[in-house]
């Protein structure tokens, strides 16, 4: 009865404090705070979980993460790519899909690490940090233990981000508003994205957010591949024709950003589907947190985080340098 009371107070907790402006601040979103929270409670819950426990977090760790990533959807619009031109497009998509793939093969290749923990903290740099992270596990069917240590990195080093791309604002050269365009497309969460255009000023707010939400819309095609590729890989040779099961939510994501994109749906409805996602996706992450086993991320060591840090190098080196080569100046 505990984890069901338990579970819905961290998930409305973590929501308000991300909305204290000294945490806000941080670009700590609610997703990194709930998952932080489940793991403190389930830390010292040392009671044997009851059989109605074990399935209400079940429930939230597979139906009410597939929910809130649908209504993650809401929140984007195809409109959102007109303001920032196609070079930003192209730009996310080679920023998106070479941290993907550097990052996927440097961690299995070059640290050592599970296929699936690299691709997990791959995905979280690459695309939109927790959120990412938690679309690509139950495709992945990856341990809980990744996922914690995945959404650790992106809060490490998105932080770090958002107290060093002011600085580098001001030895860029780059006008306001490209070097938002430049954020939007190297910085991992959206609420890191905001937190540090911010800073930087108004200008970079805006275009920070638009490329930052069209990396965001990249998550349904990156779980499509995912899917297939993980298909393939476990497939027996007989198995070879069968058919490959496209994951449902993300049909429901896409559906949800056409349905933001073409039907004038209040600005109030709107608003609480996007509270909804945030509620459902906290619940998700104060589930994984509260089954996470310290000894194995302990085990886990330094090689996660490194492999985080060569993300994070490329992303502001690499990321400058196709900014100043296909954004125009």
């Amino acid at each position: 009865m505990r984890t069901l009371i338990a579970l819905p107070v961290i998930a409305i907790s973590a929501l308000l404090l991300a909305q204290i402006p000294a945490i806000s601040q941080l670009g700590l979103s609610a997703l990194p705070l709930a998952i932080v929270l489940g793991a403190i409670y389930g830390h010292f819950n040392l009671a044997e979980p009851s059989a109605r426990e074990k399935l209400f977090t079940r429930f939230c760790q597979q139906r009410l993460l597939r929910t809130g990533i649908i209504l993650f959807g809401i929140s984007l619009s195809f409109q959102q790519i007109v303001q920032v031109g196609w070079q930003a497009v192209v730009l996310d998509i080679t920023v998106t899909s070479s941290i993907l793939i550097l990052g996927t093969w440097l961690g299995i290749r070059l640290f050592g690490l599970p296929r699936d923990l690299a691709v997990l903290i791959s995905a979280g740099s690459a695309i939109c940090g927790a959120a990412a992270v938690l679309a690509s596990e139950p495709v992945l069917k990856a341990k809980q233990q990744y996922v914690t240590i995945a959404v650790a990195t992106v809060v490490l080093f998105g932080t770090l981000a958002m107290f060093i791309y002011p600085l580098v604002f001001h030895i860029s050269g780059m006008t306001e508003h490209n070097f938002g365009i430049y954020i939007g497309s190297t910085i991992h969460e959206v609420a890191q994205a905001v937190a540090a255009g911010d800073s930087v000023g108004g200008e970079a707010l805006q275009s920070a957010v638009v490329v930052k939400l069209i990396r965001v819309m990249l998550l349904a095609p990156f779980i499509l591949i995912l899917s297939t590729l993980v298909f393939r890989d476990e497939a027996n040779p007989g198995q070879s024709k069968a058919k490959i099961t496209v994951p449902w939510f993300v049909l429901g994501f896409i559906a949800a950003a056409c349905i933001n994109s073409w039907a004038a749906l209040p600005v109030q409805v709107i608003h609480s589907l996007q509270l909804l996602s945030q509620l459902t996706l906290a619940m998700a992450m104060a589930a994984l947190g509260s089954q996470t086993q310290w000894r194995v991320i302990k085990q886990a060591g330094f090689k996660p985080m490194l492999l985080a840090a060569c993300l994070f190098v490329l992303l502001i080196c690499g990321g400058f340098y196709l900014n100043s080569w296909l954004i125009p100046q």
